[in-house]
């Protein structure tokens, strides 16, 4: 089975991708075929094997991003389609869809899931200098989210107004453009200046979780490398 539908993303045009305002995003339908789409939905892991990450401190005053997060390891009991999808990931056919869309091959994949239940959000805030972007699979479907629940990537423009290292709220930025994130959607970013982002406070029944699969890409020299070995 081929879980990226290639011929989706063979459509997408990277000039205009890397043009795109305030920052570089896309947030296309589809990125996945249909069957692999369900085959990831009906094997995701299980919360339990997911570390409590709440009211952790952030730099700048910026308020906690609290989930379940289970971070990739080749040797992570999940269920094969989930190694399968990781190994194409890593295969030529998605690297080369992403250096088109970056502009360059510099860079360096990390996987991670993230659960998010009820009243829990991600504040306004741009990533760490040696991100350079990531790619989010929402794996949420209309069997278990409703659109009111919230879970929805937001896109913030702050025309340049504000420091990388401050902690503005969802109200504050000039324009918020929103990703759509239920079914087989996913979004692609790629930092540029303040590349601001968010999640605002997730709405659902108790019990429930936003969950994402995201490919973390880093800057990939011996600099930012190191930078993110010390987080600094």
């Amino acid at each position: 089975m081929s879980y990226l539908d290639y011929d989706r993303l063979a459509q997408i045009d990277g000039e205009q991708f890397r043009n795109t305002r305030p920052y570089p995003w896309l947030n296309p339908a589809g990125a996945l075929t249909d069957d692999g789409f369900s085959e990831l939905v009906e094997h995701l892991p299980d919360v339990s094997q997911c570390k409590p990450v709440f009211g952790r401190s952030r730099k700048h005053g910026q308020q906690s991003h609290d989930r379940f997060a289970l971070e990739w390891q080749d040797d992570l009991d999940v269920h094969s389609s989930w190694k399968a999808f990781v190994d194409e990931l890593r295969g030529p056919r998605y690297n080369e869809f992403l250096t088109r869309m970056i502009g360059h091959d510099n860079y360096s994949l990390k996987f991670h899931f993230h659960y998010t239940p009820n009243g829990c959000s991600v504040s306004p805030h741009c990533d760490a200098v040696w991100k350079l972007g990531s790619h989010i699979f929402y794996l949420n479907t209309e069997q278990d989210w409703k659109p009111e629940w919230g879970g929805e990537t937001q896109v913030l423009n702050d025309n340049g107004r504000f420091s990388s290292k401050s902690a503005p709220a969802f109200e504050d930025f000039d324009e918020a453009l929103s990703s759509e994130s239920l079914g087989n959607r996913s979004l692609l970013f790629v930092r540029s200046g303040n590349s601001w982002h968010g999640v605002k406070p997730i709405n659902c029944p108790e019990g429930q979780l936003r969950k994402v699969f995201i490919v973390v890409i880093n800057q990939d020299t011996p600099w930012y490398r190191l930078r993110s070995k010390l987080k600094i």
